[in-house]
């Protein structure tokens, strides 16, 4: 008798597994590799956890002529498309889909808008050592830092690739290649100090191609 009143499962939703095979397609091929509206999906899918957001996705490219039509429209252009695609009555909900949208296009206009002027440019042995020596001179462990550099010289990041004990830091080359491509580094400059001689630094330098 208790099997005949156990509610009958749920049929699963039409777009069931399809976020978790696009974040793994993506993690796979790289989210250069998907098409305009897949990206857009990608964002969604924070904001909209429990509805299929492929319709938005392209409802809001069609509307907007694009990823950079998106950017560049009003808050209350991108809320009405979300209300009209979703059939949901403008309001909380609504409002904050279309913020997390503006939020990330406009994180991105910000760090197309940095000053390369900020990042140092290391073109010297001068500068090198000027650089490096406050960070290193009284560091109490070994420690083996790459400065990956752009084509000009200039510095894309400072990382600290592993620490050590005093008179030891391990270094692997396969991490520090991948790191190159990763950040598209034209060349890199390897930072190893040494604690038991606290003025000594060494450094050694490799065109990246």
């Amino acid at each position: 008798m208790l099997d005949d009143l156990t509610p009958e499962p749920k049929p699963k939703p039409r777009h069931s597994g399809h976020r978790d095979r696009l974040r793994e397609r993506a993690a796979k091929g790289g989210l250069g590799a998907l098409p305009d509206y897949e990206l857009l999906e990608l964002l969604l899918f924070r904001s909209i956890p429990y509805k299929d957001v492929k319709p938005l996705a392209k409802d809001l490219l069609a509307r907007f002529g694009g990823l950079e039509g998106i950017g560049a429209a009003s808050h209350e252009a991108v809320e009405d498309q979300v209300a009209r695609t979703l059939a949901y009555v403008p309001g909380k909900a609504t409002r904050a889909v279309a913020l997390d949208l503006q939020l990330i296009f406009d994180v991105t206009r910000r760090i197309a808008r940095e000053p390369t002027a900020k990042r140092p440019v290391i073109s010297s042995w001068s500068a090198l050592l000027a650089y490096v020596r406050v960070a290193l001179q009284h560091e109490p462990r070994e420690q083996f830092r790459v400065l990956y550099l752009d084509k000009k010289n200039q510095l894309i990041l400072d990382e600290v690739q592993n620490r050590g004990t005093v008179d030891h830091a391990p270094v692997y080359p396969r991490e520090v290649v991948r790191r190159a491509l990763e950040l598209s580094a034209s060349a890199l400059i390897l930072v190893h100090n040494h604690p038991t001689t606290p003025s000594m630094i060494t450094f050694d330098h490799a065109q990246y191609r």
